[in-house]
């Protein structure tokens, strides 16, 4: 087998975000040393995920998203799981992988959800210039599988996501600035409208909602609103963990020890006699003493 070219070793890893060589570190094309100092965190997340640098507005309504979507409390799996992790050992990093690692379709996955959902309603929309009946057949092609449920609406802990209403506003304000459209805040009401069109109660738009509204605004692809959930949230899980490291407790479980969980199994009940002689047989054959 010949040795590879050096060719062929430089073209194993590809990519786009970054130059490196000594002494320079170029990000997109920018020098390091000119964006320290000079853009905010929001907009190297953008940097680096969509090719150029944001407008300021842009930046800022990204980052609203990001600040309200970074910490719930020890309620939330991805918070508690970061938290009992360190009462186990382990360091910083594994206890904030353990909390990241708990983000998945159910905990964190909904904003992608919900932002799929407004772009088929989008599409509709477009397609029959009605968004009431848009919203209304998605939510019926939706909901038509057992089981379903609408992401981004309603919350386990709040009548009201409090998150929610600032975030639309910020939205709002945007759109009559000219930074967004828009056209997903009205999406998001209207799915909101149908949904309690069809439940017969308003179930308000949550912080996955409300985010997704974000996201699609600013353009992003669906997946991104997860992955941009996940790098809010680990800023919440690394305080936690932080905290609960400095607080000294060991091997602290999900509840209480003194409240006991729910046993559902048999009765306690004896081993059946054959069962045991049996074994006792199977020990002997292989030459096992009784102590």
């Amino acid at each position: 087998m010949s040795e590879p070219s050096l060719d062929v070793v430089r073209s194993w890893w590809r990519t786009a975000l970054i130059d490196t060589a000594p002494g320079q570190i170029h990000i997109r094309g920018y020098p390091i040393e000119q964006l320290i100092g000079a853009v905010s965190f929001p907009a190297m997340v953008w940097l680096l995920l969509r090719g150029d640098l944001p407008s300021r507005a842009q930046a800022d309504l990204l980052e609203a998203a990001m600040v309200a979507s970074v910490d719930h409390g020890p309620h939330a799996p991805s918070i508690a799981v970061a938290r009992m992790a360190i009462t186990c050992g382990l360091g910083l990093n594994g206890a904030v992988a353990c909390g990241v690692n708990t983000l998945g379709d159910i905990h964190g996955g909904a904003g992608q959800q919900c932002m799929e959902l407004y772009r088929e309603v989008a599409a509709a929309w477009e397609a029959t210039g009605s968004l009431e009946r848009a919203a209304s057949e998605a939510l019926d092609r939706l909901l038509a599988t057992p089981g379903a449920f609408v992401p981004g609406f309603g919350h386990r802990f709040h009548q009201v996501d409090p998150r929610a209403g600032r975030l639309l506003a910020l939205v709002d304000q945007a759109a009559a600035a000219g930074v967004v459209e828009g056209r997903f805040a009205a999406v998001g009401r209207a799915v909101e409208a149908a949904l309690a069109a069809r439940k017969g109660r308003r179930i308000p738009m949550n912080i996955d909602g409300v985010t997704a509204v974000v996201y699609a605004e600013l353009g992003f692809e669906p997946p991104l609103a997860r992955g941009l959930f996940i790098l809010s949230r680990s800023v919440g899980i690394l305080a936690h963990a932080w905290e609960q490291s400095r607080q000294g407790e060991r091997i602290k479980g999900p509840i209480p020890p003194q409240v006991d969980y729910t046993y559902e199994g048999p009765p306690p009940r004896p081993l059946p006699h054959d069962t045991w002689r049996e074994s006792q047989g199977r020990r002997r054959t292989m030459g096992i003493q009784e102590a």
